[in-house]
């Protein structure tokens, strides 16, 4: 099982090129990032984790394309992923042309890790309509899979419809690893039917512990006619508990990613260097 770290990049936190250099030089596979464009004053729904985990970092979250970039830039081992993009507030041939590139400067180590969002007014603002949120980013990932491997791609569907185009770069990982967030019931299905991954959402959130889900998600992609084994489980919040981590292993989750917080340097180091002393321990 690999160890990855999250974040949310903001002008206070530290900088994406030195946290990318510290995490590969201490055996993190990977590097995820956040998104949110803005965050409305008056909202309908708050965080799934409640009010109070709605914090300063959320509205002040730098763009995810340009931090990894920048990671991408200075590192050659690490993975390089977003947790989440929220391409329903993205357009699609844009976005699609965004990720290749970042496949291309990274040498293809971008995970492309995808969801809705829960905040209405936010993909709103964006002209996205909530009600068929979730079919927009079926079609916008199905859309952006002919750009990605077809010399003349088009796409018609109910949302997202475009004639045949040209368009380069495509990305060098083909297919490129679609990782599909959210809560495990609605995830999970989503990353079945179109996905190569899974980032199931808090147990608070309505994921329940891998224990649950685990197997459950084994089964669905069997039923499905997937090979279980080609779809990754990334969870977050992995504690420093080294039982824990390896139970989770043996359960077959592909990866755990560290939340660290948005802070500068003298803060993340000394909880790198912990990890770094731990992560080695995992598969011993």
């Amino acid at each position: 099982m690999e160890i990855g770290a999250s974040i949310f990049f903001t002008d206070y936190a530290m900088a994406p090129s030195d946290l990318a250099v510290a995490l590969e030089q201490r055996g993190f596979d990977s590097l995820w990032v956040a998104e949110h464009s803005h965050m409305p004053v008056t909202r309908r729904f708050t965080h799934p984790l409640g009010a109070a985990a709605l914090t300063r970092e959320y509205f002040d979250v730098m763009d995810p394309f340009v931090t990894l970039s920048a990671a991408a830039a200075v590192t050659t081992r690490l993975k390089l992923g977003t947790a989440i993009c929220l391409i329903i507030q993205r357009d699609t041939i844009q976005t699609a042309k965004s990720v290749a590139s970042l496949d291309r400067v990274s040498n293809g180590r971008l995970l492309f890790g995808i969801g809705c969002g829960w905040n209405a007014e936010e993909m709103e603002d964006h002209g996205v309509v909530f009600e068929t949120r979730t079919q927009k980013m079926r079609e916008q990932i199905e859309a952006m899979r002919q750009i990605w491997t077809k010399p003349k791609p088009e796409y018609h569907g109910e949302i997202i419809d475009f004639p045949p185009m040209e368009t380069w770069p495509k990305p060098i990982q083909n297919p490129l690893p679609v990782i599909v967030g959210g809560a495990f019931r609605f995830a999970a299905r989503r990353a079945i039917r179109y996905g190569d991954g899974i980032l199931p959402a808090a147990p608070a959130a309505g994921s329940g512990s891998p224990e649950e889900f685990m197997p459950r998600f084994r089964q669905m992609a069997e039923e499905a006619g997937r090979d279980p084994v080609s779809l990754s489980v990334t969870i977050g919040n992995a504690p420093e508990d080294l039982d824990l981590l390896r139970r989770n292993r043996d359960l077959g989750v592909t990866r755990m990613t560290v939340r660290l917080p948005a802070a500068r340097q003298e803060e993340l180091l000394p909880i790198l260097d912990r990890w770094a002393r731990l992560i080695p321990r995992i598969d011993a």
